[in-house]
């Protein structure tokens, strides 16, 4: 276990390295999030290697359909993020005779601002009054201008005033952002706002970027209620043939009776999933931040899904959006699981405790191995489960159980998860840093305990600790809003520790 362990470090830190230098400057998309994609063949290895032994090899099947669909999902997430914009402006049809070619595609430059000139320098600094942002110093950059000063009145009424002032004298040219430096002072930076200067180009309305694509999001919704309807039949006992026997495959499922057999975890599973990201997009429409529909990820295997996503292209306001729309998705994503995982529950198998009892097993899991889902387990089966016993899951026990991993796996406090955005704007973005590579070791040494967990600490060993800063990043939290980060920090806690035999010995279990 140890050498497989150096193995998947290794491999997952040379794998980052290679991401990082060969793409991180021509995408958009995270490099955390391509690595992921690369590395999740090793990680299906691994999961299945944690599960079943290493004297069960995997089927042939699950390594090769990974290897396919990760490196397609690869190539479509470098594409979705290309930064570097095209022009498709062609000659009219009509107008083109037939021996011509096709004229090339050119790329376009991206809109140029025009930078602070001497001259204005004078109108820059009218913009911070003494007695509301002392200006000791501007530092002028390629892409932006950096004033550094003494804070003199709340830093809400500053970024308000000065963002008022700035806006009088540039218009929209720039964005005004109010970072926390590492000195614990807090400054100012001016960048070019793109959007604004795009409006003023002659780019083709073709080119303009399209955030809402709902034929594409029905599209994905469609796939990937297919693949987790098929990953739900198997669950319930069902062997499907291989995939390549595409007429044994669909004589097999034209029986509605196999398909019903799927549908309870293929529901569940996406009801919870997209409840998540529902979160995320209706907060961000409520602060005006443009965001793309939720997109959901299919996969013909392991789980039916990677997930679902958002993305935001409008920067975010100030910590108060931040923290909102970052703890609205785990939060409407625990609503809907609770009652699909007790409900669950309620109707799932009681087992003996064996040797393939295990975290990851829905066939003979202990709820022990966490302290919520035992609570709920004895709750929805009362004195039928006993400290002997393991569960035999109902396949909507096995979404909600699933949608218990999203939350928590959401929650920790890293980097660009909702934890991170979380405890960013709770405690500001040095705070944030410390907090996640805290959380980084701890979780690194809870899989030296549960193994379940190794997937997890490599994955967020990878994932960079800065956080994108808010336009205001330095305006504190109200009291209603730490009290809820806290209790969502609590309830990543009671997903992912054990149970103590304390409660355990209080609980009957």
């Amino acid at each position: 276990m140890a050498f497989w362990f150096l193995f998947i470090l290794l491999l997952g830190l040379a794998t980052y390295l290679m991401v990082q230098r060969s793409v991180a400057h021509i995408t958009r998309t995270p490099v955390w999030l391509l690595w992921l994609v690369l590395m999740t063949p090793a990680f299906l290895l691994s999961g299945w290697t944690l599960i079943y032994g290493a004297k069960q090899p995997p089927p042939p099947g699950l390594i090769l359909w990974s290897v396919f669909v990760c490196t397609v999902l690869y190539w479509v997430l470098f594409q979705w993020g290309r930064q570097v914009p095209r022009d498709t402006t062609q000659t009219d049809e009509a107008q083109t005779p037939a021996s011509e070619s096709q004229p090339t595609i050119q790329p376009t430059p991206e809109p140029i601002v025009r930078p602070i000139e001497p001259a204005e320098e004078t109108q820059l600094r009218n913009c911070f009054p003494w007695s509301v942002y002392y200006v000791q110093n501007i530092e002028y950059r390629p892409q932006s201008v950096i004033c550094r000063g003494q804070l003199r009145t709340k830093a809400s009424n500053a970024y308000q005033q000065i963002k008022t002032n700035i806006e009088a004298q540039f218009g929209d040219r720039f964005l005004l952002i109010f970072q926390e430096g590492f000195n614990g002072k807090p400054f100012f930076v001016l960048v070019p706002n793109t959007q604004a200067a795009a409006k003023q180009t002659d780019t083709p309305r073709r080119n303009q970027e399209r955030l809402t694509r709902p034929g594409l999001a029905l599209m994905l919704l469609v796939a990937t209620l297919i693949t987790t309807t098929l990953v739900g039949v198997e669950n319930a006992g069902v062997t499907l043939p291989p995939i390549w026997e595409i007429g044994s495959l669909f004589k097999l499922l034209s029986n509605p009776d196999v398909l019903f057999k799927g549908l309870p975890y293929a529901l569940g599973l996406m009801a919870i999933l997209g409840t998540h990201e529902l979160g995320h997009y209706l907060t961000a429409k409520f602060y005006k931040i443009r965001s793309t529909l939720p997109y959901f990820i299919p996969v013909p295997f392991f789980l039916g899904t990677f997930g679902a996503f958002i993305q935001m292209r409008s920067p975010i306001p100030n910590r108060k959006a931040l923290f909102d729309i970052s703890i609205a998705g785990p939060i409407a994503g625990f609503i809907i699981t609770l009652p699909l995982l007790i409900w669950g529950l309620a109707h799932s198998d009681v087992v003996s405790l064996s040797e393939k009892t295990r975290l990851l097993n829905p066939d003979a899991l202990n709820p022990k191995y966490s302290i919520l889902l035992a609570i709920l387990s004895k709750l929805a089966l009362g004195s039928q489960l006993t400290a002997k016993s393991a569960l035999d899951l109902h396949p909507v026990a096995v979404a909600g159980f699933l949608g218990l991993i999203v939350t928590a796996l959401n929650l920790m406090p890293v980097g660009q998860l909702d934890g991170g955005h979380i405890v960013h704007a709770m405690f500001g973005q040095r705070t944030a840093i410390v907090i996640g590579q805290i959380a980084r070791v701890l979780l690194l040494l809870l899989s030296l305990v549960r193994e379940e967990f190794l997937v997890w600490a490599i994955i967020l060993l990878f994932m960079p600790l800065i956080d994108e800063p808010a336009l205001n990043d330095v305006t504190e939290l109200d009291n209603k809003r730490d009290v809820w980060g806290l209790l969502a920090m609590a309830l990543l806690i009671v997903i992912i520790l054990p149970l103590p035999q304390a409660i355990a010995n209080f609980l009957q279990i």
